[in-house]
């Protein structure tokens, strides 16, 4: 993974001019305060403010945050790499144990997989409107057939299956069951709901969600993923109006936001993501089992939306489907995940070795106009098989890490040593050790190959992922967590 900055300490002077101070009798630095490009150290969301990383911060992250080498794929990028990079840019208010933990549970990780497969075809979808919009507007307009409103109800169909797979995931942390209990809003014995609290940590999850799914989208259409995140978990009753946010007319909302979006009277209105659970049709009741159950069926349609569900990030290209940056080499992006296109040029890159469609633009595809009917003939059989999810652990020490962040910095700002290029250079000259024995680099190496055998690299987490000795981990459960969650070994 590329650096953004070639320097590790933050240059004192950044713009401006020497002046000499005849009273002081030396020269005098009079900083530019009124610059119109200056850029701002910081990104809003949601009214939280994310940090944008200087030099020392660089070093810093690279070095206590990142995801180590001793993990699952660490030459790609995975959903734990945006995690945590957006967990380091995230405001200090947000740095505590149960948002830690919360943002690390497999439930979680879920939801946020299932975010980044929707937004990636709601931006196509949204790219199409637009386009459609310009072609039927002006002095040559074009007339738009039957077939065309075919397609257009068959994508609209696509996207409320996409919404459907994540309302699943987020009912399932809704509902408070296994090791999501901890943080049900709901307090056992007295049955009292926390709301200010809860009302508090639903908006910082919401920050953090719309920063992983526009880092993890290449940092595009950040307005539009902004909007319909808030869209999809509020309802437009408490979406911001704000100047950036596109305007859509009633019939591409109805295209966009799908046949079960109901705008009622703001007291009992629900949000649109527990719509779709509500009106689920029979073809599309198997979506509801992906993830879970294998499919057996002949639907191809669901077939298609498990493959993507199911397929880990980094082989992603064996099924020629791209997620964003998800299962691109680290070596094409920089520390902050923006496409290095140095590397990209190197890469020889074309339109027939494109394995993550960097070249070949994703689009829409043509569907077929009888799919509908087609799906409702179908045949559905018993699906006996389980899916299998493993998931990297998280344990007590980087979850005090990620607490004492703020001091970690504050710390190496303040003389702490920070392991940049000159100083590991300049260790390993003056060590005289010859290195680590035979022996020793033997047992590193087969420890970390058996984390990606079968029968060694898996063990169920009977509890918590972040380890025995966690507070928030020891409270009661209201169920047992559900057993298809693994985990690494450590």
């Amino acid at each position: 993974m590329k650096r953004v900055y070639d320097d590790t300490y933050v240059p004192k002077y950044l713009s401006g001019k020497w002046s000499w101070d005849k009273k002081l009798d030396r020269l005098h630095f009079e900083p530019h305060r009124d610059l119109v490009d200056k850029k701002e150290r910081y990104m809003e969301t949601n009214g939280y403010k994310f940090l944008l990383l200087n030099q020392e911060e660089e070093v810093i992250f690279r070095q206590e945050f990142m995801r180590g080498d001793n993990t699952f794929d660490t030459d790609t990028v995975v959903i734990n790499d945006v995690r945590d990079l957006v967990l380091f840019l995230m405001p200090g208010d947000f740095l505590t144990a149960k948002f830690i933990e919360f943002i690390h549970k497999p439930a979680v990780h879920r939801l946020l997989h299932a975010l980044i497969i929707y937004f990636e075809y709601f931006l196509r979808m949204v790219e199409f409107v637009l386009i459609r919009r310009d072609e039927l507007a002006g002095n040559m307009a074009q007339i738009q057939s039957e077939q065309t409103n075919d397609m257009k109800r068959i994508f609209s169909i696509y996207l409320s299956q996409y919404r459907m797979l994540v309302a699943r995931n987020y009912s399932a942390i809704l509902k408070g069951e296994g090791d999501m209990s901890q943080f049900y809003h709901m307090k056992e014995i007295v049955n009292i709901s926390s709301t200010i609290h809860d009302k508090y940590f639903h908006e910082q999850f919401l920050a953090v969600a719309i920063q992983i799914v526009w880092i993890t989208l290449h940092r595009r259409a950040y307005y539009v993923i902004e909007m319909e995140m808030n869209r999809l978990f509020r309802s437009e009753h408490f979406t911001s109006n704000r100047a950036e946010y596109l305007k859509f007319t009633p019939l591409e909302v109805s295209l966009l936001y799908g046949r079960n979006n109901r705008l009622v009277n703001y007291r009992s209105q629900i949000s649109p993501l527990i719509q779709e659970l509500e009106h689920v049709p029979e073809e599309d009741l198997p979506i509801l089992w992906i993830g879970e159950r294998k499919y057996r069926g002949t639907d191809t349609r669901i077939v298609e939306i498990e493959l993507e569900y199911i397929v880990p990030g980094p082989q992603l290209f064996m099924i020629d489907v791209t997620h964003g940056i998800l299962g691109h080499p680290k070596i094409l992006y920089d520390t902050l995940l923006n496409l290095y296109w140095p590397a990209v040029r190197f890469a020889n890159f074309s339109t027939e070795y494109d394995p993550y469609q960097i070249v070949r633009q994703p689009c829409l595809r043509l569907p077929n106009i009888d799919e509908n009917k087609i799906r409702k003939m179908s045949s559905k059989y018993d699906q006996f098989f389980k899916v299998f999810r493993i998931y990297e652990p998280f344990s007590f020490h980087m979850l005090m890490k990620w607490i004492r962040r703020d001091k970690l910095i504050k710390y190496y700002r303040t003389g702490g040593v920070l392991k940049d290029i000159y100083l590991r250079c300049t260790k390993d000259l003056n060590n005289l050790r010859y290195g680590p024995g035979v022996d020793t680099i033997i047992s590193k190496y087969f420890k970390l190959i058996a984390r990606t055998r079968k029968h060694s690299n898996v063990h169920y987490d009977n509890r918590s992922s972040v380890g025995t000795i966690s507070n928030l981990s020891m409270q009661k459960e209201r169920k047992k967590p559900l057993p298809d969650d693994h985990f690494f070994e450590e």
